[in-house]
């Protein structure tokens, strides 16, 4: 009775704001601005934000962002948690405390800017994925799954004659589909909501993401399609760009959800 209570309480506004982008105008004016059973479903609020271009725009931008960003991050944390985790490598240990620094002492943002200002990645798409590309949680999550792998395995493959990299490719890799799902989906979630840092790196609003886009129409009220005296009822329009910005996510993570525990704390508790 309870857990259905819990799911109904987050199940009920997903589907407010659902259902309102799919009703009239004139539903959403009877209902005061929310609707929670539409009397007819219409599409066009997709249809208005959509031919408009920016939605679409940003759209491609964020999946761009969060293909190639989640691509970079995922291979950098593979290598530098791989490292890492083996004992008596070369300056692992101080590198491995420098890492932690940086968790507990993040950077300002006036320093991140200046560095991006500096780096000529003022204005471009590589200034959402490059100042971000290890996140030290997800590196302490990997590397303790890395370790937590048995030693006499990698032992036994190195005597057989193979190296680091064949050991990481043939062995780590396969074993660990678990931690390598949920920190995939970490940093896919990470660069998909990413809207703060578009506005300030970034003087052109057509290269907007689309989390910039949805902060910008819900909190400002813009209008996205372009087009004066839009059909549309505002909080129809508002609820379909939020569907828009969500449904990928939602709709990946219950492909992942299966190895999160495993994923999270076998890595958590070997960190």
């Amino acid at each position: 009775m309870a857990l259905a209570v819990v799911v109904t309480l987050v199940l009920f506004p997903l589907w407010t704001v659902l259902a309102t982008s799919l009703a009239t105008p004139q539903d959403v004016i009877a209902n005061g601005g929310w609707v929670v059973w539409p009397e007819r479903i219409t599409f066009e609020a997709y249809s208005e934000i959509l031919d408009g271009g920016i939605v679409t725009r940003a759209l491609l931008v964020s999946a761009a962002v969060t293909i190639i960003g989640t691509a970079l991050s995922l291979t950098c944390t593979v290598f530098l948690a791989y490292a890492l985790s083996r004992p008596n490598v070369y300056g692992g240990r101080p590198l491995l405390l420098l890492v932690l620094f940086t968790f507990l002492f993040p950077p300002g943002m006036i320093p991140l800017f200046l560095v991006v200002r500096t780096t000529g990645l003022f204005d471009q798409y590589a200034a959402l994925i490059l100042p971000f590309l290890i996140n030290v949680f997800n590196l302490v999550v990997m590397r303790g799954f890395f370790q937590a792998i048995p030693a006499e395995l990698l032992e036994a493959a190195r005597i057989d004659g193979a190296g680091d990299w064949s050991i990481l490719w043939r062995i780590v890799l396969p074993l660990s589909k678990a931690v390598l799902a949920v920190v995939g989906l970490f940093y896919a979630v990470a660069y998909w909501n990413r809207f703060f840092e578009a506005i300030i790196y970034f003087n052109d609003q057509t290269k907007w993401p689309i989390g910039t886009v949805l902060r910008q129409y819900v909190t400002g009220g813009a209008d996205i399609s372009g087009e004066a005296g839009a059909a549309t009822a505002p909080q129809s329009t508002q609820m379909a760009v939020v569907v828009l910005a969500t449904a990928p996510i939602v709709l990946v993570y219950p492909f992942l959800q299966r190895y999160f525990v495993k994923g999270v704390l076998t890595g958590a508790l070997k960190a």
